[in-house]
């Protein structure tokens, strides 16, 4: 199978070297805007080569366009001009935007609505990894909108890299992301603002920071030009979760100025429920 990888950053990269590595992909073509990441994409194998979009599009059985939300949502409508039996997906955070964008094209039926439910803080050609997929979950979103044949080879594809399929609706989808990854991201960036802002010495934070706090706010690294249009095109649901966590904080910052430590620790106690969950 020939694909085209636009985008060569952490996802569109590491999607490549698994389908490399797995015998999937015969002919990977990239293609990438940035000249430095062009140039390193092509040092690390991630693809042959680095072509324009139109020659890409021509060329490959599968498109995938793992580029920031809002630069795939304008993209998309002009691949879909150009493919005919060709399958595009998207690897995108949101997904009613991007259905939005294509709901009238004749060809909808071409892209499959896809969100890989992994990643890391680290972006670029060199953040990509081999075994970036195994054992996590990937969601394929308003498939009775995409062709029987799309769906099925986007499928095939994340089945061999080892993941498990969940299938919603695109609305759906990005409330359910609101919760559990959105709302992550913006408090990591806004628990190292505070600590950047109330701790000026930086051999101070080095040194003390213990496994927790480096965990908790290591998505504070993650690249704001994937992250604010996911937050834009996310709006509604983000700030929805946002007010959420907002009267939860409120809640532990009233038990400590009251000194009411009974409630403080039935707030702990209720969180502790989450290993239901998350064992």
């Amino acid at each position: 199978m020939r694909i085209a990888i636009i985008g060569t950053g952490l996802i569109g990269g590491s999607l490549s070297l698994t389908l490399r590595a797995k015998g999937l992909a015969t002919y990977v073509t990239g293609v990438e805007q940035n000249e430095s990441h062009a140039k390193r994409a092509l040092e690390l194998g991630l693809v042959d080569e680095i072509a324009s979009l139109a020659a890409a599009v021509q060329q490959s059985d599968l498109i995938v366009l793992a580029i920031p939300i809002n630069a795939a949502e304008a993209m998309l409508p002009g691949i879909l001009d150009q493919v005919d039996k060709q399958v595009v997906m998207d690897v995108g955070s949101t997904k009613k935007v991007i259905c939005e964008a294509v709901a009238n094209h004749p060809k909808r039926g071409r892209f499959v609505a896809t969100h890989p439910m992994w990643g890391t803080e680290y972006s670029g050609p060199d953040a990509a990894v081999k075994t970036a997929f195994a054992d996590k979950a990937t969601v394929i979103c308003s498939k009775e909108e995409s062709d029987a044949d799309a769906v099925e080879l986007v499928e095939s594809i994340y089945q061999a890299l080892g993941m498990h399929l969940l299938y919603m609706k695109a609305d759906d989808h990005d409330v359910h992301v609101a919760y559990v990854s959105h709302i992550s991201h913006i408090t990591s960036f806004a628990l190292a603002n505070t600590v950047l802002e109330k701790e000026r010495e930086e051999d101070a934070i080095f040194e003390l920071a213990s496994g927790g706090f480096e965990s908790t706010v290591r998505l504070a690294k993650s690249n704001p030009a994937m992250w604010v249009p996911i937050f834009m095109q996310n709006r509604d649901n983000v700030l929805d979760v946002l007010n959420e966590h907002i009267a939860q904080l409120r809640k532990f910052k009233a038990c400590l100025e009251k000194e009411n430590y009974d409630y403080l620790q039935e707030l702990i106690e209720h969180a502790n429920g989450i290993r239901r969950i998350l064992k």
